[in-house]
């Protein structure tokens, strides 16, 4: 078969017709293919080692989630792109060609591709500032809920209705953010309570006392509070804290 029509006509398909050119290097379906196996391999290799990171290094230095989470982007993006130059070494695709590429693809498109670019300029900023990390209770642009995931261009966020809100990362930068859990996790809530007009008062102020004290979730120093706020149309409005 090596020597016969079918086996020169598959090398000469594999190796030898040049399916496009980049600069003066012919690119070829077997270069396709050496290309393809090393970008798998990369995702393969990314996945073993921030498997073995995530359960034998950062398990026992008992990192903050917010911090293993973004250090594991931080390693899996560094073997993909790794993955991606060794790919384009053995190809013999010079970069300088494709940096020429993108800047005129950059050009043609770059108006429609700028949103994009910011979001993911602004993802690297997150990961590496960590204003926002993931386990982060907060609020933006109406959206209100803990963060689950941090994308390069997005950011997940999942409200108390278990609904997950897809946030551009830009807006994570450009807007008012309120980070709930930034530096300490412990908040005050100001929770808004009216009782008719002639209920006993006391009996309401020390039923909303009770209910904070047996929280789990309330601490005794500093203790709940109720504070009586306004007269309105229909009721006597007080606010637990």
């Amino acid at each position: 078969m090596k020597d016969g029509t079918l086996w020169d006509n598959l090398n000469y398909y594999y190796n030898e017709l040049v399916l496009f050119r980049i600069q003066d290097v012919g690119v070829t379906l077997g270069h396709l293919a050496v290309a393809l196996v090393a970008i798998i391999l990369a995702f393969i290799a990314s996945r073993i080692i921030r498997h073995i990171f995530r359960t034998r290094i950062f398990s026992q230095l008992q990192l903050d989630p917010g911090l293993e989470f973004a250090l594991l982007r931080v390693i899996h993006y560094t073997i993909i792109l790794t993955g991606t130059y060794i790919c384009l070494k053995t190809v013999n695709i010079p970069l300088g060609a494709l940096v020429g590429l993108f800047a005129v693809i950059g050009v043609g498109i770059g108006f429609g591709l700028q949103n994009v670019a910011a979001n993911f300029i602004s993802g690297v900023i997150l990961l590496i500032e960590r204003p926002v990390k993931v386990g982060d209770r907060l609020e933006v642009d109406d959206v209100w809920g803990d963060v689950t995931r941090i994308n390069l261009r997005t950011t997940i966020v999942k409200t108390p209705d278990n609904i997950a809100i897809i946030v551009p990362n830009s807006k994570l930068l450009e807007n008012n953010v309120t980070n709930y859990s930034y530096g300490d996790a412990m908040i005050r809530l100001h929770i808004a309570v009216g009782i008719a007009y002639g209920s006993d008062v006391t009996k309401a102020m020390d039923s909303l006392m009770q209910v904070a004290r047996e929280h789990e979730g309330v601490l005794d120093d500093p203790e709940p509070k109720v504070w009586f706020r306004e007269f309105s149309d229909s009721s006597l409005n007080f606010e637990l804290l």
